[in-house]
């Protein structure tokens, strides 16, 4: 959950991930004076949040990123410093409520990095007393799973591959958002394998790249569920070099329509993709021209 303090801020922003309720926490933040809170259910050990992810691209130079504790943003040193390094790198601050951190000072971010060390330390020591454990158990004779897997149990079986596709599933919906408009927008106009680098130089940071395989299983599971039609799974068309960078560059306007030229440079840039004349570096003047020419072609709406 986020929140703004007004004498830092216009809003103030906190993130939970607490798999119990969040009442408290957000009675908290309502008691201190946040007036925008986002809740987020899950692990905090997790790095897929995509509530904290939208949330982190979303915030606004003054703003302030506020937590009741710091692990309920993050359980680890790394992820910590991740978030709150995107967080600053937008101009914005972090805070939290039951610890002396606070980035817009030097002694808060030094108490950041102790506590965040020392957190990491205790979950590090957490898991070695449960191998510990787990070890004494099994020279007791006591060995975990299940039993029903053991044996060889057909229903049992199939209870575990529900759990794990509902879990994929729920990932996918998580994450919908970033690619699933990209998919109807383009597919099966755009090959698989340019589609998942156009969605990959537009993810979020610290999440796991798409391949092409990847996205079609994940397509052919929404489509599976009625989420997306068949026709998107259908052959894409061969295309010419020449209409595949156009597809490319069509594909990151349409996306974003208010991408500056630049921006669409550092993109195709970012995703390797050479000019037509075979450069690596690409110009403002060379994207119009493909802009333009999409435009043409009825790939991208009129102006």
């Amino acid at each position: 959950m986020l929140h703004p303090i007004r004498q830092w801020a216009p809003r103030l922003r906190h993130v939970s991930t607490d798999e119990q309720t969040t009442a408290p926490q957000v009675a908290e933040l309502q008691a201190a004076g946040c007036t925008d809170i986002r809740s987020e259910t899950g692990s905090g050990a997790s790095h897929a949040r995509a509530v904290l992810a939208r949330l982190v691209r979303g915030i606004a130079p003054g703003d302030t990123l506020v937590v009741v504790r710091i692990d309920r943003l993050a359980r680890s040193l790394s992820h910590l410093l991740e978030v709150i390094e995107a967080v600053e790198a937008r101009g914005a601050h972090f805070r939290s409520l039951h610890d002396p951190i606070d980035t817009a000072s030097p002694q808060g971010k030094f108490t950041l990095q102790v506590l965040g060390a020392a957190a990491e330390l205790e979950r590090a020591l957490i898991r070695e007393r449960t191998m510990a454990g787990l070890a004494s158990a099994r020279a007791a004779g006591r060995v975990g799973g299940n039993p029903g897997l053991k044996r060889g149990d057909p229903a049992a079986r199939r209870k575990v591959a529900r759990a794990r596709d509902e879990g994929y599933l729920a990932k996918l919906e998580a994450s919908a958002g970033e690619w699933v408009p990209l998919v109807r927008r383009h597919r099966p106009d755009m090959p698989w394998r340019d589609l998942a680098r156009i969605i990959n130089a537009r993810r979020p940071a610290g999440t796991p790249p798409w391949t092409a395989e990847r996205l079609r299983r994940a397509v052919s599971r929404f489509v599976r569920e009625g989420l997306l039609p068949e026709t998107v799974l259908a052959r894409a068309r061969p295309a010419s070099g020449d209409d595949r960078l156009l597809a490319v560059v069509a594909a990151i306007k349409g996306a974003d329509p208010r991408i500056t030229l630049q921006a669409i440079c550092g993109r195709l840039e970012e995703m390797r993709e050479r000019t037509p004349r075979g450069r690596t570096d690409w110009q403002p003047s060379s994207v119009k021209m493909l802009v333009d020419r999409a435009r043409e072609r009825g790939l991208l709406g009129r102006e």
